[in-house]
């Protein structure tokens, strides 16, 4: 494969719609991601960036049933967080679909029935692991045991996270359900099995000499050691009411097992977009001159180093993927994140903690990015680095070149024709960090391109403070020309280098400077002036603020182990009784039937949603934080109580004019206190 393919696949491994985002996939997978592509496209090559929601699985189906709704309320309510939050955080996929749609549907059964035909599978009998109290067979992930190969206790039916690997269930010692709790038995059911063992050389060739070299030491070393292990077959069907329908004779009442179908989600959302583009989506997928690259956790290398590339290359048509640049795991203040003890940050929640301030995140997470080993997140790490890097370095340096230049030249770009020695150093030192950059992000090392980017801050910041201008404009001005001149090509250079890594920053600062739309990335290595004398600025704004200690702490409180609605199913305790109130303080509030005319999300949030809402004579606008329970297409023509005599208050820039009354049910999900009778006439009085 050549340096420079026609064109770049790029997948981010589709998250599960059973929970939200937090900080440890944002690391691991959609971060790293993001930077790739967007320095891609900066660099000009056609790239198709791909995700989608995972939306198969028992984990959703036994979700679901503990929780008393169906699957579909759970992939569409959990789809819906996860989408509105990775458009909020600036993931800029070119398509973003779902496993549940039909284009997947159809792409996946294909896959499978073109492998049925070419006689890849083998059909067996074999005893599983049964649950009798629940009545169903078990998934791998829902049996624990201890790991027969490093004596581990808590293994995995699927993988032992301890030693890294791959196991049957049926291998675990002591074997018991993570549902009951209870022993499982042995079950005699018939499935279709993919025969990996007979791929073993394949996979040998293709990985362990082949990509010796250029693979993570990570990633290399888990598939070498699965194929020391020796490859096993495993079955690509399950017995479950959850899932795509195995399309084949014999195939009823079985489903395509999860790990088979998510990763063709790949494909049938490149399908859906090349759809929507007008395009051909097959190149992308079946031609030699693509660079397909995968990115994902340390969890799913199995799947995209060796399973699904075994599928694509017994279909004949696929290209394998040139990379699969895995990373590890983020622990969380010293401890592993656990979404079941909500021991985790999480991302929708964190957009509203800390609003614009997306980059920040970004930024930590990247600079202390778990590239080759595991690492740990912690909020004094975060806030110092936005303290002492973000704010004093790279915020301070262009705050400080762009208020000067507003105070001496009125914003106007000074002339270059006074440039010393050490001005001439600066400007040739700007074009070498575009290579310096491209040649760790081309290598996927994501943390120390994010840290040379930084360096050209640092450089500027010095070169700065060296210099002296605010000391020199009243005996050599002419110098100082020449100083700001410099300095405000570093902040130009900063602005395109910057976009990867701090999309909001670099859009802002590109306003600030006015900076002419068609600067490249390639233009920083080779132009002498990226943005010229006379050029006019606009008046200066910080790019980062500080965050203060309330801030961290309040997020250290908030890290409590503790049940969390999101992920499990639990009876939320009653909120403990408000002090009493007078019959006189209680007869000031008026209580009306209000009926939603419309509804929509509001932008930038998870929880808030915005009604219009008429109570006969007049019609209100009002805002509530019910947007992560409810639709806002179930939501219209209901019958609602408001409260009309609360004084107006803004949220969000936008008047609420009233409140909705809602209560807590046991389950967490918030419920709407209506009138009795459905038909009750709006502005009616509720007494």
């Amino acid at each position: 494969m050549s340096s420079h393919p026609k064109r770049y696949t790029v997948t981010a491994a589709l998250p599960y719609t059973n929970g939200p985002i937090h900080i440890g996939h944002l690391a691991g997978v959609y971060i790293p991601a993001d930077i790739y592509t967007r320095y891609l496209r900066a660099k000009g090559r056609s790239v198709a960036f791909i995700c989608g929601s995972d939306e198969h699985g028992v984990a959703i189906s036994l979700k679901a049933k503990k929780e008393g709704k169906t699957p579909q309320e759970i992939i569409d309510h959990f789809d819906g967080v996860i989408r509105a939050s990775f458009e909020e955080f600036g993931i800029a996929f070119d398509n973003y679909s779902r496993t549940s749609r039909a284009v997947h549907y159809e792409t996946a059964q294909e896959i499978f029935k073109i492998l049925d035909s070419k006689g890849v599978f083998e059909l067996n009998a074999s005893e599983q692991l049964y649950d009798e109290a629940a009545q169903q067979f078990l998934a791998d992930r829902f049996v624990t045991g201890t790991c027969p190969i490093c004596q581990h206790p808590e293994a995995y039916g699927d993988q032992c996270e301890s030693c890294g690997s791959s196991l049957n269930a049926t291998e675990l010692i002591a074997p018991k359900s993570t549902i009951s709790g209870g022993k499982p038995s042995l079950k005699t059911t018939k499935h279709w099995y993919l025969p990996l063992d007979r791929y073993q050389d394949f996979i040998q060739k293709w990985i362990l000499e082949g990509h010796k070299n250029d693979w993570k030491p990570n990633v290399y070393g888990q598939v070498k050691s699965w194929v020391d292990n020796g490859l096993q077959a495993r079955a690509v069907t399950r017995d479950l009411d959850w899932g795509i329908p195995v399309p084949v004779e014999g195939g009823e009442n079985k489903v395509l097992y999860v790990w088979f179908d998510a990763p063709i989600g790949y494909i049938s959302s490149t399908k859906e977009w090349a759809a929507a583009q007008g395009i051909d989506w097959e190149p992308f997928w079946k031609s030699d001159d693509t660079q397909l690259v995968h990115f994902i956790g340390k969890d799913n290398i199995v799947f995209h180093c060796i399973i699904f590339p075994v599928i694509l290359h017994a279909t004949g048509d696929y290209i394998l993927p040139e990379n699969v640049p895995a990373n590890e795991f983020l622990n969380l203040e010293g401890q592993k994140i656990s979404t079941s003890k909500n021991w985790a940050v999480w991302l929708h929640e964190y957009l509203d903690d800390f609003p614009d301030q997306q980059d920040v995140l970004r930024y930590v997470l990247t600079a202390n990015a778990p590239e080759t080993k595991d690492n740990d997140f912690t909020w004094s790490e975060f806030q110092a680095r936005n303290n002492s890097e973000l704010v004093a370095i790279y915020g301070n340096f262009v705050n400080r070149v762009m208020v000067l230049t507003q105070k001496y030249y009125k914003g106007s770009v000074p002339p270059a024709q006074n440039l010393s020695d050490e001005d001439q150093a600066v400007l040739s030192a700007i074009k070498s960090f575009p290579g310096k950059l491209e040649k760790s992000l081309e290598s996927y090392r994501f943390r120390e391109a994010s840290q040379e980017l930084m360096q050209l801050a640092r450089l500027g910041n010095k070169y700065l403070a060296d210099a002296e201008p605010w000391k020199r404009i009243k005996t050599q001005p002419e110098q100082v020309e020449g100083i700001l001149y410099s300095a405000l090509q570093i902040c130009a250079a900063l602005a395109v280098l910057s976009e990867p890594f701090l999309p909001f920053t670099a859009k802002k600062l590109k306003s600030l400077l006015q900076l002419n739309p068609n600067l490249n990335w390639d233009d920083l290595a080779v132009s002498a002036v990226l943005i010229p004398s006379g050029h006019q600025i606009a008046a200066p704004e910080l790019l980062f603020k500080k965050i203060e200690d309330e801030q961290i702490e309040a997020q250290r409180l908030k890290l409590q182990p503790q049940e969390k609605p999101e992920n499990i199913a639990h009876e939320t305790p009653l909120a403990a009784k408000k002090p009493d109130i007078s019959f006189e303080q209680f007869e000031k509030m008026d209580f009306r039937v209000g009926t939603i005319l419309s509804a929509e999300k509001v932008r930038k949030t998870n929880k808030l949603m915005q009604f219009s809402i008429t109570l006969g004579e007049e019609t209100r606008t009002i805002i509530s934080g019910v947007a992560e329970h409810y639709s806002p297409e179930a939501l219209v023509g209901k019958k609602v109580t408001v409260l009309t005599n609360l004084a107006a208050r803004k949220i969000k820039g936008v008047e609420s004019q009233g409140m909705l009354l809602l209560g807590e049910n046991k389950d967490g999900k918030l419920i709407f206190v209506g009138p009795e009778d459905a038909h009750a006439s709006s502005g009616s009085i509720i007494a």
